[in-house]
Order: structure tokens, then sequence, then C-alpha cells
């Protein structure tokens, strides 16, 4: 078991990663921060050991259960691959309001800095059947003999990412999808023992970390631009996003006290694909998606008489539709999306106290009762779990 303990040692020094939380010493972003850990371990088995560029499969990226920072209304299917090989997508787009294909390369987590990423391929400019069925070929070159859908894949790519953001959670028809290899023999090998440690280094010694740094670090470059309770548009180029990925994200840090609340207010752009706004705690993971209310979309948002989009994100319920629930951190990011929008609104935060809330309220702003609540709540858990999220 010497091999074994090696890879445990490779463990060790994440630990240390607490110091560049926020608030280090309290117990509970200690205990968040080694759930995370365990979290990022159970997600980089599937981007490691589950398949390879030569056989390649679609693995889970980022749900409901691997929650370091995901669109809430996003599930996100990753395949490996190699910018010399020949990739055929057969599937069916599904009736989500975006699915998507981006290659990249350096997957967050993967590398230090993360991306880039290359290309965004909306599901939308396909050739689609009928019946939202389709096939596209991903290489570097269109094959000579196709003249279906292909789509450019450069030298340097990595990997392929499905997006697909879903609004009617559960009602919506998720895309359906499978990935091959054409140029490589079809059986898969027994791999090798030295791939096989090549691959629990790469997992033990580098993953679990990084994506916990890029995490840390997406949090601390808001916190040092002192938008604190402040909204700041962001394209998350660093990320990886490709440049023609058509979304502007806007961003920042809350902090807000247990008898506090804290007003988003925005106008909407006349013309908007898709948008929502999301509660991340202060380590970058996604506030519990199935069981609070931690996320609105546009679908899912009431919207004033005034045509304007006001949340409330408080510790308590403040007895509003649109309720951020923080899930009990009163510290941490929301982030919004704006998405094939005509236009990209800054949104105005107020900070108040939580008896002075409707005062600051539209007065025209229904109250939300107890039976509506449960039945919001009651809604979005069956709707997230009757998502595709694997």
């Amino acid at each position: 078991m010497e091999q074994w303990n090696r890879y445990v040692d490779l463990l060790k020094p994440a630990g240390d990663l607490i110091a560049s939380a926020w608030s280090p010493d309290n117990p509970g972003v200690r205990a968040d921060l080694r759930k995370q850990l365990a979290m990022n371990l159970a997600q980089g088995y599937f981007l490691y050991l589950q398949s390879d560029p030569a056989h390649p499969d679609w693995a889970p990226f980022e749900n409901s259960v691997f929650m370091l920072q995901p669109n809430p209304d996003a599930v996100y299917y990753y395949a490996p691959v190699v910018g010399d090989g020949v990739y055929r997508i057969i599937g069916e787009r599904g009736t989500a309001p975006v699915v998507g294909f981006a290659p990249g390369k350096a997957m967050i987590g993967m590398g230090m800095p993360p991306g880039p990423g290359y290309n965004n391929y909306d599901c939308d400019d396909l050739h689609l059947e009928p019946d939202g069925g389709f096939e596209v070929i991903f290489s570097g070159e269109r094959p000579a003999d196709h003249s279906g859908n292909w789509r450019y894949l450069r030298p340097e790519a990595q990997f392929i990412l499905l997006r697909q953001f879903s609004c009617d959670w559960g009602r919506e028809r998720d895309v359906r999808l499978a990935i091959e290899r054409l140029d490589s023999p079809p059986l898969k090998p027994r791999p090798s023992p030295e791939e096989i440690d090549r691959q629990l280094q790469q997992l033990f010694g580098t993953y679990v970390q990084c994506l916990t740094q890029t995490a840390l670090g997406a949090i601390d470059r808001v916190r040092r631009n002192g938008t604190v309770n402040t909204f700041a548009l962001h394209d998350f180029k660093e990320l990886g996003n490709g440049g023609d990925w058509p979304q502007a994200y806007w961003e920042c840090i809350f902090q807000i006290d247990p008898d506090e609340a804290l007003i988003l207010e925005t106008e909407l752009p006349g013309q908007r694909h898709y948008w929502n706004v999301q509660v991340v705690d202060g380590l970058w993971n996604q506030v519990e998606t199935v069981y609070r209310n931690s996320s609105l979309n546009g679908h899912q948002a009431a919207i004033d008489a005034d045509g304007k989009f006001r949340a409330v994100l408080a510790l308590e319920d403040p007895g509003v539709q649109n309720w951020l629930d923080p899930g009990g951190h009163n510290y941490g990011m929301m982030i919004g999306r704006w998405y094939r929008c005509s236009s990209q609104p800054t949104p105005s935060p107020k900070r108040v106290k939580l008896r002075d809330l409707r005062a600051h309220l539209p007065a025209s702003m229904p109250a939300f009762g107890a039976a509506q609540r449960a039945d919001q709540l009651r809604r979005r858990r069956i709707g997230a779990q009757l998502r595709r999220r694997w």
C-alpha cells in the first residue's frame, strides 16, 4: 500500500488552502472547505478515469451535486478529446433555451491558470431534424466525404464541454447525446498500471487543490476590487470562456448581518433569451440548489409592475416571492447572467434593515406567505430532481 499512501500524501497540502479563505478560523468555513475538497475528489474521478480521448464518454461536470460555482439552471457534460482526433456527436437537442458545445484546454482544476476556451458552438446553429435530432463532426479539418454538420476542433483542444441551461425545471426536455471517436480502434484497452498512476497523481496532486485555488481566487478577485454589496459586470474570460461567448456576468460580494437584507434591483433587457441570478458561498460553492431558493431565472422570477426585477437576499424569509436564500451564509457572492440579451444592465443593491424592508420596496409588490413559499419550494425540489443531471 506504499503507492496508495503516496497518493494520500499528495492530498495533504490541500488543507493549507484554508489560509486563503475568508474567515479561516470559522469552524463552519473550515468544515465547508473539507467538504469541497472531498467533492473535488469525487468529481475528478469522472474527469480523469471515466474515459479518455481515444474512447470518450460524457462525464458529469457541474450540477446540483458538483457545486463549485455551477449555474443552478445548467447541467454541464465533459468529454476528453485530442485536437488531432475526429469525433462525432449524435443527439437530440431537447427544449432547454440554451444548448451548446465549447471546446477548450485545461478545464478549471486541471491547470493553473485554467483555459483557454476556444469556440462556443450553439446547437441551434446546427442543422436539426424536425424532431431535434442532430449529428456533428468535430475535427481539425472537415472530412472529405462529409457534407453534414461540422465544427472546427483546434489542435490544442483537450475537451469538449456541453452546456445546457434550463428555465422551467423538470418540464423542459433535456438534451440527449453520445460521442464517439471515428479514427481510433473501437475496443477500449485495459489501462496500464503506469497510466492509472499518472491519472491518480494528477487527480490527487493537481485537481483537488487547483480547483479550490481557482474558487478562492475568484472570491478574492471580487473582494480586492472592492465590489462588496455593489455589482460590477465581468466576462470570466480567465476561466476559459471563448471570445465568442455571448454572455455577461454581474457579480458582487455580499455581506449582511442577520437583521439585514440586500435588495437587488435592475432594469431588464428588452430582448432577453436567458438570464438568472444565483447565490454562492464564501468558497465559491453554489448554495444548496434543490432545497433552498438560492437562485432565480427569468421563468421563476416575478417581475414588478414597473417592469423591473427586484429580489431580496436575507438569512430569513422576507415574505416576498423573489427571495434569494443564502442558506445560512452571511458572506458570499451573488452572480447573475445576461445571455444573448439586447442590453447588459448593472443591478443596484441596497443594504437595509429587515424591519424596514417594506419601506424600500414598491407598494404594489404583494406579500408572499408561508403556503406560497412551501409550494414554491416543492416545485423547485421536484423540478430539480426531474432534470437529468448525470
